[in-house]
């Protein structure tokens, strides 16, 4: 069963709101693609997993901030409705404040 980009996309959410990952609350890129099976994401794999993390910057979703250490992303409070309705569509049963 792969993935579709919606779910990647609300996984990726889900993980930095439980992390709490808003505005100043950075974690490092990288830490994005933790937690996914290879099996579950196709035939490009995690890659698929940095493309999408990276669409997410672009579109403003996630906001960046480059350091010594590497890239590293939050959750844009901006658009938190927006996201937390992206988490709904696939995690229902959650509670969101």
């Amino acid at each position: 069963m792969d993935f579709t980009d919606e779910e990647i996309i609300a996984r990726l959410v889900h993980k930095l709101y439980r992390r709490a990952n808003w505005g100043e609350s950075h974690t490092s890129f990288e830490n994005l693609k933790k937690g996914f099976n290879q099996r579950d994401l196709g035939k490009k794999g995690l890659k698929r997993v940095n493309k999408i993390g990276e669409q997410m910057i672009q579109s403003g979703l996630l906001s960046s901030k480059q350091t010594k250490y590497g890239l590293e992303v939050s959750l844009e409070y901006s658009r938190k409705d927006e996201l937390i309705r992206i988490m709904k569509k696939i995690f229902p049963e959650d509670e969101y404040v």
